[in-house]
């Protein structure tokens, strides 16, 4: 559930909004706040359509506003729909054109916020910034007040050593502004989110990969996610091969491609934008106990739409709808009530912003921007030449990207993927409007794309004109690649692939209080005050079937263990790990190799026995790994030991030194877990040290198959694990065959 804080916020913003939804018009010129989001679509709020989702603050700027439900980008891709909107002109035209990325000096002299400000704005920046600029560009001189706020980590620490997501602190730096707002002057502010943008180097699904902040914690858990709308894999098949190799497929591996992983992020997902709406309803609060909230116009929207697995991709970059359609609601108190809560199926795009704040502030719209004024449209007012089609482009790291451009009007999208051979689509949005049929090749459409085909050209002629041949192209993965967790990894000669690199604890999150490098280890370090396990986890993919090894060394009294398809618990703590473990135990015989789940099922296989855990999650002993004078007391402390797991579908078995410690097979459905994180521990108890190296991991293929029950005999003689904790004298290990 959401905590309280968040529900009293609601009731705060709605309640001040209705009492000034009748407020007069002002003659002074309105404020203008612009909250913009990152990778977003239409799809993740509730007022265009999404059931699930809780975006009651957004929803409510849209009943009081215009939502548009054809607002779309020129270019999807962050920093380039970025400096679209600050410069007012597409990628093509304020680039360099041998490196079209990059804005030239003179495109950039002057942004939107400068023209403001010589008009007598006060203007304020917050947030994300992601724009290549040229060398000597300074942001800060554009704006009156700047602070670029990303991500990496979303987590801020604070003063006072405490955390804050970033959505928070961009919006308490927007709170700040308006409270030092001089009198009679107007302002306009830009509150420019991270969320809802991947942790691209951070996999661990849920916190890790999509980090939200913790005033939403809970939300969604009960909550099972509605399967992608086109999850149909013929979808993905159907594409060419340049789509099915690029990035966009390669990070769905990261994200989407199982149901637990898809569950996990898509809930954590969906907390990102419920945390910008409760920021944004903290902010409007603070707007109205300021007294500017009759004066303050209200947009929203985002910088690309998002994939969310449809097609079998991930992210934005291409063509269809999913990647180039945004949000946008503009919310303005001073137009009458028969001008609120309207929609308007008007084409709006990106380029459209910088116009519509100047003409709202009533300054001249310079005659190079390419986008035109929304005021027209939030008033009711659509002009009769409104433009009847959009131009959308993509040449941002044209290497792994593939680059097109095209047209696209209310009834027919046109593109070339110009790199790849000008690969052409046409689509019929009228009677195919999920885009899955190409049109390029059937006669009755042939004066159509021929059509398209002659404007797009004019048009990309117009703007700049065609880019510089590419060079070479990069693909980025296999479309079906055998173990998904490969995908983006460098593999040794023998298929694996480090995880240490023996000098930092890059690739790994944990808090460093506990864990550092030293001597070209990997180190935990207690002083026997802890009060919970506390761990370091590998970020650079989930596991599934693999074969681990490590060389560890503990000392004396030590506890630790290998965290393997664990399952992040920010619940309990941003660095807790729940889920398998191969114990590391010093000098205690039935502990040292076991197998444990740490808050779970917890002790599944003492150290030397073959167990089954059967479909009910009961573990029965079905045999011995060595003889009877099997122990580790050879195992030395503050010496180096060959840890060695091996993981194939529900066949768990774990080595020291060459000698098998546990095999397992997991027949319990809802115990077992078949993917997660890798982690490392550092244990509560006495003061230790922990240290691993040449530390590496060889991931076997996805699809190896499950053994079933009627596949695993459990001998009549099998007798239970003895559980964890105190017994009484009088216990005795169930018998299986006399169950």
């Amino acid at each position: 559930m959401i905590k309280t804080s968040f529900g009293l916020l609601l009731s705060t913003f709605l309640s001040l909004s209705l009492a000034s939804a009748d407020a007069p018009p002002k003659e002074t010129p309105p404020n203008i706040v612009f909250f913009f989001a990152d990778d977003q679509t239409t799809d993740t709020l509730g007022c265009y359509g999404n059931a699930v989702i809780k975006t009651p603050n957004i929803d409510q700027l849209a009943a009081r506003g215009t939502r548009f439900e054809n607002a779309f980008v020129s270019q999807p891709i962050c920093w380039v729909s970025r400096t679209s909107i600050l410069t007012g002109l597409t990628g093509r035209s304020y680039g360099e054109k041998d490196r079209p990325e990059f804005a030239r000096p003179d495109a950039v002299e002057t942004l939107y916020s400068d023209l403001l400000r010589r008009s007598g704005y006060r203007t304020g920046y917050f947030g994300k910034w992601h724009a290549k600029m040229p060398k000597d560009f300074v942001r800060q001189d554009h704006f009156d007040e700047f602070e670029a706020i990303g991500r990496n980590p979303y987590y801020k620490k604070q003063a006072d050593g405490s955390l804050r997501h970033e959505t928070e602190v961009i919006v308490d730096r927007g709170v700040e502004f308006i409270q030092n707002q001089p009198a009679g002057k107007p302002f306009a502010l830009n509150l420019w989110f991270n969320a809802c943008h991947a942790e691209d180097n951070d996999r661990r699904p849920g916190i890790g990969h999509f980090p939200w902040p913790r005033t939403v914690d809970g939300m969604y858990d009960d909550v099972t996610i509605a399967p992608p709308r086109l999850n149909d894999p013929a979808i993905f098949d159907s594409l060419p091969g340049f789509l099915q190799t690029t990035i966009g497929r390669e990070r769905y591996f990261w994200r989407w491609n199982t149901d637990q992983k898809y569950q996990t992020n898509m809930r954590s997902y969906y907390r990102m934008v419920s945390g910008i709406d409760g920021a944004i309803g903290r902010f409007m609060a603070a707007l109205e106990s300021a007294g500017l909230a009759d004066n303050t116009i209200i947009v929203y929207s985002a910088d690309n739409g998002y994939y969310m697995a449809n097609r079998g991709l991930a992210g934005k970059w291409s063509h269809y709808d999913e990647a180039i359609r945004v949000p946008l609601i503009v919310m303005d108190p001073r137009l009458p009530a028969e001008a609120k809560g309207k929609t308007t199926a008007a084409l709006a795009t990106n380029l459209d912003f910088p116009a519509t704040f100047l003409d709202w502030a009533d300054v001249e719209i310079p005659q190079r921007y390419q986008g035109r004024s929304l005021v027209p449209i939030t008033t009711g007012n659509v002009p009769s030449d409104w433009r009847s089609e959009t131009f959308h482009e993509h040449f941002a790291e044209r290497k792994r990207i593939p680059a097109f451009e095209g047209l696209r009007s209310d009834r027919y999208k046109y593109v070339r993927y110009f790199d790849h051979g000008n690969h052409e689509f046409l689509h019929d949005l009228k009677n195919d409007p999920n885009e899955l049929v190409n049109l390029v090749d059937d006669p009755k459409h042939a004066a159509t794309l021929s059509e398209f085909r002659d404007r797009t050209t004019k048009k990309v002629a117009a703007l700049g004109g065609p880019l510089n041949p590419l060079k070479a192209f990069s693909e980025s993965t296999a479309p079906h690649p055998k173990a998904s967790a490969n995908v983006s990894a460098k593999l040794d000669r023998e298929g694996f692939v480090r995880v240490f690199d023996g000098k930092t604890l890059k690739g790994w999150d944990g808090d460093k209080a506990y864990w550092s490098v030293q001597d070209g280890a990997l180190t935990g370090v207690t002083d026997g005050s802890l009060k919970s396990n506390r761990f370091i986890t590998w970020k650079h993919s989930t596991i599934r079937n693999f074969e681990l090894r490590v060389k560890v060394k503990v000392t004396a009294g030590g506890n630790s263990g290998l965290q393997y398809r664990g399952t992040s618990r920010p619940d309990l703590g941003l660095d807790i790990v729940s889920g398998y473990q191969c114990d590391v135990v010093a000098k205690v015989p039935k502990y040292n190799g076991m197998l444990y789940e740490e808050k779970g099922r917890r002790i599944l296989a003492h150290a030397n026995e073959k167990v089954v855990v059967d479909a009910d999650g009961n573990s029965w002993v079905v045999g011995k790994l060595n003889d009877d004078n099997f122990a580790s007391a050879a195992f030395d402390t503050n010496q180096w030991h060959d840890y060695r797991v091996l993981v194939e579908g529900n066949h768990h078995r774990h080595w020291i030194d060459g000698r098998p410690t546990a095999d397992l097979i997991d027949l319990d459905e809802k115990g077992r877990s078949l993917e997660g994180v890798l982690a490392v521990q550092v244990h509560v108890g006495p003061a230790m040290k922990i240290q691993y190296k040449d530390f590496k991991i060889k991931h076997l293929p996805d699809d190896l198959d499950l053994l079933e029950p009627d596949e695993v005999q459990i001998p009549a003689d099998a007798y239970g694990v003895r559980p964890q904790g105190r017994l009484p004298k009088s216990w005795k290990a169930p018998i299986y065959g006399q169950r």
